[in-house]
């Protein structure tokens, strides 16, 4: 499976944190980006307490979160549909999934599993919570609570939570208005909804505490504008119109067919093409039969479902991360997509149509012939990178370390892509902070320079040592501002790692021109 999911610097810093924990570290954000919360690092952090820091107990986890995220699916088929038949099938359809959602869960990015788990546990109890409104029944406060404590938990784990917080908040409220309009008795309003309200709130302060005490001491703006996706804002040079029809276009071209299974995350060629156009049928068959039998979007079920849909649409559409159409951020859409799917097939077989079991068989097929081709493909294999430059083959990464520690260079300056990987192999002893750009165009950002320790540590070397990836230019210039320092160096190449070793004085980015944001 490492062959084949290739170790990134995203699930390196997850990896890093998780080991900073157990060594008494109390992180509130993955490093760097204040829009994702440290719970998958905490639970990274029990799985090294019990087997050891290795990056097997990293996919160990998030396999399991992903098998939960199932389970629930199959609940929440039967809370929506009351068929047990229609959860077994969404199952199967999501535990062979598309290469998109075999990809980011099966590797850490450092709290996507936890927003699909989440998200549906969110869902399940705004259902039952919408049920003993309408029955009639006595509301627990211990499912506002819970309610309150997962969107709370959610907003702090990974703020994709909310296109699942959202329509189920709405979903509830839908319920309660209409039972207000039906009953006037203030009383009975107060002991239902009041009792949820307060509880729900309650459970949210309680399960977001740690993003407002963040917001608490580095200010309410910060979090927000993270939120917001201020990481990635501008970075396209558009306004803001511009940006929506460009992120509409990403959504169409970009992202369907990632959606669909029918390229991968990392590229834009086709997966499965003896099996793509009927794949691409079944998809139209099923917008067909909702179009047909749009009289069901009344109904719960499936108002709460195109709910969640249409949320990451528009999420996607509306806010700087529509800029990254390599299908991460469409990762909520997997489990209401197989719900859709799954109820459309059943409906079908139920109306005497035998064959209509072909259509999971054709899908769940697909879906294997397309992880299969990506596992077989050396290059780039399975990759959270879209873009090229980004890439990074790993494979030769033990060489590195090994003569690294050959030649004394245990500190100095590289790229995002190689920093956190080499930290977390090398047990930390080979600290490069990442101090160079890695795109073509020499765009660099000081957001890639996460933790402060590290950065301290190589400043206080005495010696350091510079590593390139796949940019000759880079290597040229590099060359051409050593020697214009009157710098003696030597370099190597080992795989795609480039080093420059042995300096004859601790030369600095910053003293030649790095280390600084260029847009």
């Amino acid at each position: 499976m490492r062959d084949a999911f290739p170790f990134n610097a995203d699930e390196a810093v997850v990896a890093l944190m998780a080991r900073h924990i157990l060594q008494g570290g109390r992180p509130l954000f993955f490093y760097g980006q204040a829009y994702m919360g440290s719970l998958d690092a905490y639970l990274v952090a029990a799985g090294f307490a019990l087997f050891g820091s290795h990056v097997w107990v990293i996919r160990l986890v998030q396999t399991i979160l992903y098998v939960f995220t199932i389970a629930t699916t199959v609940w929440l088929a039967k809370l929506l549909f009351d068929n047990n038949q229609i959860g077994t099938l969404a199952a199967w359809l999501l535990a062979i999934p598309t290469v998109n959602v075999t990809l980011y869960t099966t590797v850490s990015l450092g709290g996507y599993g936890e927003a699909l788990l989440l998200g549906n546990l969110t869902l399940i109890i705004g259902l039952l919570i919408e049920r003993r409104i309408t029955d009639g029944q006595k509301t627990l406060p211990l499912l506002g609570l819970a309610w309150g404590f997962l969107a709370g938990l959610g907003l702090w784990a990974f703020g994709l939570t909310l296109v699942f917080t959202i329509p189920s908040a709405l979903g509830v409220a839908w319920i309660a208005i209409g039972c207000v309009r039906q009953n006037c008795d203030w009383v009975w309003i107060r002991q239902k909804l009041g009792v949820i309200g307060c509880t729900a709130l309650v459970g949210f302060l309680v399960g977001s505490a740690p993003w407002f005490y963040y917001a608490i001491r580095q200010g309410l703006s910060a979090p927000l504008f993270e939120l917001g996706g201020s990481a990635i804002a501008g970075v396209e040079g558009l306004t803001w119109l511009a940006q929506i029809w460009q992120h509409f276009l990403n959504l169409l071209l970009l992202g369907t067919p990632v959606i669909l299974g029918l390229r991968p995350p990392w590229g834009i060629e086709w997966l499965g093409l003896p099996l793509a156009p009927f794949v691409l049928a079944l998809w139209i068959a099923f917008g067909a039969y909702y179009i047909r039998r749009r009289h069901l979007l009344s109904h719960s079920p499936y108002r709460l479902l195109l709910g969640v849909v249409l949320a990451t649409v528009l999420g996607f559409i509306l806010t700087p991360f529509g800029a990254d159409p390599s299908g991460r951020y469409f990762l909520p859409l997997a489990a209401p997509l197989a719900l859709l799917a799954s109820e459309a097939i059943w409906s079908a077989f139920r109306r005497l149509v035998a064959w209509a079991w072909i259509a999971p068989v054709i899908l769940i097929c697909y879906n294997l012939f397309g992880i299969l081709q990506c596992a077989s493909a050396t290059n780039p294999g399975f990759t959270t990178q879209f873009a090229p430059g980004t890439r990074v083959d790993q494979s030769a990464m033990p060489a590195l370390i090994s003569f690294l520690r050959a030649h004394g260079a245990t500190r100095g300056y590289t790229n995002y892509w190689v920093s956190y990987p080499l930290a977390f192999l090398s047990q930390e002893d080979l600290i490069f902070v990442p101090r160079l750009p890695y795109h073509l165009d020499f765009r660099y950002t000081a957001r890639d320079d996460r933790y402060l320790p590290y950065t301290e540590l190589v400043e206080q070397a005495e010696q350091v040592a510079y590593i390139t990836t796949n940019h000759p230019d880079l290597d040229e210039m590099l060359q051409q501002r050593f020697a214009d320092a009157g710098i003696a160096w030597h370099e190597t190449q080992i795989g795609d790692f480039h080093v420059f070793y042995d300096l004859s004085a601790p030369l600095r980015p910053a003293d030649i021109g790095f280390g600084v944001d260029t847009p």
